[in-house]
């Protein structure tokens, strides 16, 4: 007890009770509806059955109706691709291409590298789209990141248009499907010359040698093309697309099958990478770039969002090494901003995280862990050990 003075008279200041304190906290826990009106109906009991049986598949419907609009399955749940509607028909001149980007998409990272193993910065200008909470791509004028260097989100800097829609039905009769990324613009025709990844990093590659400052570069040298389209073959529907076959599946048996077959043949390549420096020898090729974008996310968040759950890709020695090979080439990390990586998954993808709660980066993640020494180099057959 201490004492104070009301009016010049002494009265006693008496700490409140045990009592009246849990009295003060359930008056202000009333003052939420929701938790009155649960109160009243089974005070400190969970849900009735009903309730939660009620609530359970309400939320279930609604679930699978956003998912058929998300992610289009078949009938047994299987999450079905769409295809890219815009294939490259190469433009008549290339001084005023444009790209467009969205940061958390696998695809579009894949044109990023190859822009900046190429050296096309200065050729091909980029904007770089944000995922909307409506799941549009919107451009955010005075969007910044942290990372110095690091690619980021920003404004249209080719029509300053509010969203990557509005860019498409800049083209002549207009565009009513889906407005995706990446995308490869004509300033000059308003016109889409690609959306479809694997078209634009080839043309990337070898189309626009003549204005690239590292023209020397093949990604993809004839000898080669057997073993770059043998190895698409097995990564994109197993791997690139798998991630997204287990997180999209619509029942249980599609996942099942869809994550067997990612370990399985994740397993596979962690082997043939035991002797190996890159997939198809030791020389870096498209199909490395298209393996790289699925395995810096997939601790980041294929792991835990998409279910991929089996094993972590830090517990494959062979494929974490690779994958930091990669990250350590001149201008790939610059590609890789994780904060927004992250923030388009779990802040976007609402029937698979209704809370939009990011999770903490996972160590193996950071940086610093993926700028540590790979040795892979010596893996090269030219290697002197």
């Amino acid at each position: 007890m201490s004492k104070s003075t009301f009016l010049g008279a002494p009265i006693l200041l008496v700490p409140p009770s045990t009592a009246v304190c849990r009295r003060r906290l359930k008056m202000s826990a009333s003052q939420n509806p929701i938790t009155t009106v649960t109160r009243l109906l089974w005070g400190q009991s969970l849900p009735p059955n009903l309730l939660v049986s009620t609530a359970r598949s309400t939320w279930s419907a609604a679930w699978h109706l956003m998912m058929s609009q998300l992610a289009p399955s078949d009938s047994a749940g299987r999450y079905t691709r769409p295809s890219s509607p815009f294939r490259l028909s190469p433009p008549t001149t290339t001084r005023s291409l444009h790209l467009y980007v969205g940061l958390p998409c696998p695809w579009a990272h894949r044109t990023l590298i190859v822009r900046a193993l190429k050296g096309l910065h200065s050729a091909v200008p980029l904007s770089v789209a944000s995922p909307a909470a409506d799941g549009l791509w919107e451009f955010r004028p005075f969007a910044a990141d942290t990372d110095t260097g690091v690619v980021a989100p920003g404004s249209d800097g080719a029509n300053g248009c509010r969203t990557l829609k509005e860019v498409y039905n800049l083209r002549r009769g207009g565009y009513g499907g889906r407005s995706t990324v990446p995308m490869l613009w004509d300033a000059d025709a308003k016109e889409v010359v690609c959306n479809e990844s694997y078209d634009i990093i080839q043309f990337f590659n070898s189309g626009l040698n003549d204005v690239a400052t590292n023209p020397g570069l093949d990604l993809a040298p004839p000898p080669l093309k057997k073993q770059i389209d043998r190895w698409n073959n097995i990564i994109y529907p197993n791997i690139n697309n798998g991630v997204y076959r287990c997180g999209f599946a619509q029942s249980q048996e599609a996942y099942d099958s869809a994550a067997n077959e990612l370990f399985t043949t994740l397993e596979m390549v962690e082997e043939h990478l035991g002797s190996n420096r890159y997939l198809c020898g030791d020389t870096l090729t498209l199909a490395d770039v298209c393996l790289f974008t699925t395995l810096v996310r997939f601790d980041l968040v294929y792991n835990v969002l998409f279910k991929c759950t089996k094993k972590k890709l830090l517990e494959y020695q062979n494929l974490h090494g690779y994958t930091r090979d990669i990250y350590q080439m001149s201008g790939v990390a610059e590609t890789c901003n994780f904060g927004a990586i992250m923030d388009g998954y779990y802040k976007t993808l609402f029937p698979l995280n209704p809370s939009n709660i990011r999770p903490a980066i996972p160590a193996a993640c950071e940086r610093e862990a993926l700028a540590r020494p790979h040795n892979r180099e010596l893996l090269s057959l030219n290697a002197v050990v």
